[in-house]
């Protein structure tokens, strides 16, 4: 008998660990609640978790088998568990992080020392940590050049699913609430959690839109993306299994339409990249990535701060996506970098107030990813956006949203606005927005002065006069 650990990898399908163990089964599935990284969860998040265990554990009893459910620390549950169903040994999928890493290596050493064996396997990543650097051996800390090196490698194929002969015939327990883990029933809308879902909305992506994301993707307004990320981040799709699909979206692409299959695919390498960047570099998860000479100034201004969480800032493509973020625990990506860029340099608050923020309303949050963009976002990452490149709020949603059409979803006030007036709502007096949208606030800030501002804040910082 083994236990396969499910941890994100929230499947049966595509499995390295799974498929491993089951190769000379019986496999009991098992997955644990473990406190310590409960602490770092939010109602969006845990909703889904819950919901993704209930389709893997409805799968594993239509093959005559269970999910087993533990709540408590690993590395007390799972020799309890090989003792009480005599398994000589523990498979499990790496993860990434800090975290991650040190609960691992506790759950290690629980298991030596009860003379249990255990096999790890990387599953998460195509190519995992230490396979993608540069010619002298380091990790890349600029994507261009490891993007280049992912997108040649060649890409394994799917692992097989289990049969239901290679199924331990256990019967489990029911989930827990959302309540008995302690978290309230969120209000924002989250989506549909387990691998029938997954493949449901690949498919519907790899159908039409995968052919023109490399435009789509940046207005948001359409439905120009493959809303993956959560699944991705759950594993409640595998790595290969996405990327033989939009191989043959590959395939099937005329000339035009490659270059926006090969823009996803350049997409799926930096979510790769950001993970290597964290598995070297556990500490930026609370720390600047990039070193400056002097501490960075961060301003502190709890109603701005609150401003920008509440989507009443005065600028209008801000306060859409603070609005989504809010009621779908979802902001489509070209938004989440205008917000971010807003909070590090309109508002020169530190971006970890804004990683937290997002930790707690996301249901797609991603250490690595997360962590990555609001680091890259607010210049103190690796391979980040220059200090003195900050986007302009109006522009932004003057570019991509020139209709206003998804600023006017998330934004009641405006929606009798015409799109000029939206897109110039700086620039109007008092007495204009009064008669326009009487409820729409006006800007807590004055962006051209900011971005001085914000531009002098780094130059002190990097020991300039």
């Amino acid at each position: 008998m083994r236990i396969h650990w499910h941890r994100r990898d929230l499947r049966a399908a595509d499995n390295r660990a799974l498929a491993a163990a089951t190769d000379d089964g019986p496999v009991l599935p098992a997955f644990v609640f473990d406190p310590d990284v409960l602490q770092y969860a939010s109602p969006p998040r845990t909703k889904f978790l819950l919901e993704a265990l209930d389709s893997l554990q409805r799968f594993y009893r239509a093959h005559g088998s269970d999910l087993l459910v533990a709540e408590g620390d690993p590395t007390e549950e799972l020799p309890a568990l090989a003792a009480e169903h005599g398994a000589e040994a523990v498979f499990w999928n790496h993860d990434y992080s800090g975290l991650a890493q040190e609960r691992d290596e506790r759950v290690r050493e629980a298991l030596d020392d009860a003379g249990i064996e255990y096999t790890e396997f990387h599953d998460a990543l195509h190519h995992e940590p230490g396979t993608i650097t540069t010619n002298d051996g380091d990790p890349y800390s600029v994507f261009s050049y490891f993007g280049d090196k992912w997108l040649d490698r060649e890409k394994a194929e799917p692992y097989p699913v289990p049969d239901g002969d290679a199924l331990a015939d256990i019967e489990g327990e029911e989930l827990p609430t959302i309540e008995e883990l302690d978290f309230e029933e969120p209000a924002a809308n989250v989506p549909k959690a387990g691998t029938e879902a997954a493949r449901e909305r690949l498919d519907t992506f790899c159908a039409d839109r995968i052919f023109e994301y490399d435009e789509g993707r940046e207005y948001p307004a359409r439905a120009g993306t493959s809303r993956l990320s959560q699944d991705r981040n759950y594993g409640t799709i595998g790595v290969r299994e996405v990327s033989e699909r939009v191989g043959e979206a590959l395939a099937d692409a005329d000339e035009a339409e490659r270059e926006a299959v090969e823009a996803y695919r350049r997409e799926l390498a930096f979510g790769e990249f950001f993970t290597h960047v964290l598995f070297y570099n556990p500490e930026v998860v609370t720390e600047n990535h990039k070193d400056y000479e002097n501490p960075i100034e961060w301003r502190e201004d709890d109603d701005e701060l609150q401003a920008w969480k509440e989507g009443m800032t005065g600028y209008p493509i801000i306060d859409a996506g603070m609005r989504q973020l809010r009621a779908e625990a979802y902001m489509h990506n070209r938004v989440r970098m205008a917000v971010a860029s807003f909070l590090t340099k309109d508002l020169m608050l530190d971006w970890r107030a804004g990683y937290a923020h997002f930790r707690e309303r996301l249901v797609d949050h991603d250490t690595a990813n997360d962590n990555g963009n609001w680091q890259w976002a607010a210049s103190t990452g690796t391979d980040a956006q220059p200090y003195f490149r900050v986007f302009n709020p109006m522009t932004q949603g003057e570019k991509y949203d020139p209709d206003a059409e998804y600023i006017e979803t998330y934004i009641p006030e405006l929606a009798e606005a015409d799109p000029d007036t939206i897109h110039s709502w700086n620039e109007l007096s008092d007495d204009e927005r009064e008669e326009v949208a009487p409820d729409y606030p006006a800007p807590i800030c004055d962006h051209s002065e900011r971005r001085e501002e914000a531009i002098e804040m780094f130059e002190r910082a990097r020991g300039e006069d």
